[in-house]
């Protein structure tokens, strides 16, 4: 049986069809990436001529860095993280009410469950640089607008996540609950919340990572922060300036990194 098998594998592989097929779907792979390079005039050769320039600029420009600008630096930073930190915080409160009526394990309507996901869906399709310009629009420049953005979108994101994770809880605890004839806040402080604590934490702090590097990308269309710092340090062309506020990024969410993946890995 074994060899009839093998046998078959082999004419497979070798049968005209197999080769045709290939070759269709080489074809189109490259005609894909054809038009990408074309349309966007993206060359490897003008990809690959960057790279000197970039080398020279880093060694050059950037370095060495303008330490004198450090306290400048560090008070746009800390600004920058408390943007992530409200954000986060905001979002994590909002959230957590509406998680039961986004997951179909908890909410057993499904034209609520329906809206809830819609909405959400509808939110997460929104980029944050095109979420700031709203708030911009609403609320003006300044950390205000980076803040209620990054909330909205936060409060999608953290939904989504945790969402998933309700649906695969274990539901014995939750089915023993109701036949011990426990009600619905009874079944959602003893059955789901000691399930589901450790992993919202854990996705808590993975949302306060991506907020921290998003604030700095916001600053640049005025959502307050170093962003903004970077913006107008690139326009004046203090790239000695730029290369120390880079410094001061890299060990900041360096930091941040390790402490959020520390954290979560002893919640999960």
């Amino acid at each position: 049986m074994k060899k009839q098998v093998k046998s078959s594998e082999k004419v497979s592989l070798h049968h005209p069809s197999f080769y045709i097929r290939m070759s269709v779907i080489v074809a189109l792979v490259s005609g894909l990436y054809y038009l990408a390079i074309r349309q966007t005039n993206a060359s490897f050769a003008r990809i690959l001529g960057t790279f000197p320039i970039l080398y020279r600029m880093i060694t050059e420009d950037f370095f060495p860095p303008d330490f004198g600008y450090f306290s400048t630096a560090l008070s746009q930073l800390i600004e920058t993280f408390n943007i992530a930190l409200i954000s986060t915080t905001l979002a994590a409160l909002l959230a957590f009410p509406l998680l039961f009526f986004s997951s179909s394990t908890l909410n057993r309507h499904p034209l609520s469950y329906g809206s809830v996901r819609f909405v959400l869906t509808i939110i997460r399709s929104v980029p944050n640089i095109i979420m700031v310009v709203l708030m911009v629009a609403v609320v003006g420049l300044g950390s205000v607008s980076g803040i209620l953005a990054l909330m909205i979108y936060s409060t999608a994101i953290l939904i989504k996540l945790t969402s998933e994770s309700v649906e695969s809880i274990d539901e014995r605890p939750i089915q023993a609950i109701k036949a011990m004839g426990g009600n619905t806040p009874q079944v959602i402080r003893y059955g789901v919340l000691p399930q589901i604590t450790p992993v919202y934490l854990s996705h808590i702090l993975y949302v306060l990572e991506i907020n921290l590097k998003a604030s700095v990308v916001l600053g640049f269309v005025g959502a307050g922060g170093i962003g903004q710092l970077i913006r107008r340090q690139m326009s004046l062309f203090r790239y000695d300036r730029l290369g120390l506020i880079i410094l001061v990024l890299f060990f900041m969410i360096s930091l941040i990194d390790y402490i959020s993946q520390t954290v979560r890995s002893k919640l999960v």
